[in-house]
């Protein structure tokens, strides 16, 4: 379970609950660092530089990990949100920014990052252990990347549409909106809460991925 650190959403007393709830279901849990921009979740593009990306990534990881450790809970992993994490996918100083800012907090702990992508690489370099992620419930385009939000076609609506796209990940791939094929290799899924009918999706995917006879472990267990 991840959890927003102040930046997109978030505060000290919504921290403390989703980890305690987190530790109570034996769920491991993430910081989920964004850009401040509480007004468009975190989810509206805008330039960065490495040095503002570190400092923010920084902050609010440590921000959370101080919160956790008055509960002595630990934080095992760091996945960017929105348009931060985006920006990481495809700018390789953001990227490596965002890599050193982890590694300087804790080099055990885990990074998610966009399947394929340079913040793959740059974690990879310094030393992290990197889960790489695909989307079941989002659009691609060729170059790998996300379809941005703004467009309409961005999130897949339908369980036939995420049951396929699932069916190309597992198989090592996924088609564009271009209908280009695109490698990737992905160690995690993601589905957004904020998806429609994102908890039949779910169901949807487990059920799927079980009847495929492909184990679903912890992270630090693949």
């Amino acid at each position: 379970m991840r959890t927003a650190c102040g930046g997109h959403a978030g505060n000290p007393g919504l921290m403390r609950r989703t980890a305690r709830l987190a530790a109570q279901h034996g769920t491991a849990i993430g910081a989920h660092p964004g850009f401040p921009d509480t007004q468009d979740f975190g989810r509206h593009d805008r330039h960065a530089s490495p040095s503002e990306v570190e400092s923010l990534v920084t902050m609010q990881v440590n921000r959370l990990a101080d919160v956790l450790a008055s509960d002595h809970l630990t934080l095992t992993h760091v996945k960017l949100h929105g348009a931060l994490y985006n920006l990481a996918a495809r700018d390789r100083a953001v990227a490596d920014a965002v890599a050193r800012a982890v590694a300087a907090f804790n080099r055990h702990v885990l990074l998610f990052a966009l399947a394929e992508s340079v913040l793959v690489e740059s974690g990879k370099n310094i030393g992290l252990t990197v889960v790489q992620e695909a989307f079941a419930d989002r659009a691609y385009r060729s170059d790998g990347t996300l379809v941005p939000r703004s467009r309409p076609d961005a999130v897949l609506q339908t369980e036939e549409h995420v049951r396929r796209q699932l069916h190309e990940i597992l198989n090592g791939y996924v088609t564009s909106i271009e209908e280009r094929r695109v490698d990737l290799q992905a160690d995690s899924l993601c589905i957004h809460t904020d998806t429609p009918h994102a908890v039949e999706f779910v169901r949807l995917i487990r059920d799927e991925i079980e009847s495929s006879g492909i184990p679903v472990v912890k992270p630090r267990d693949l």
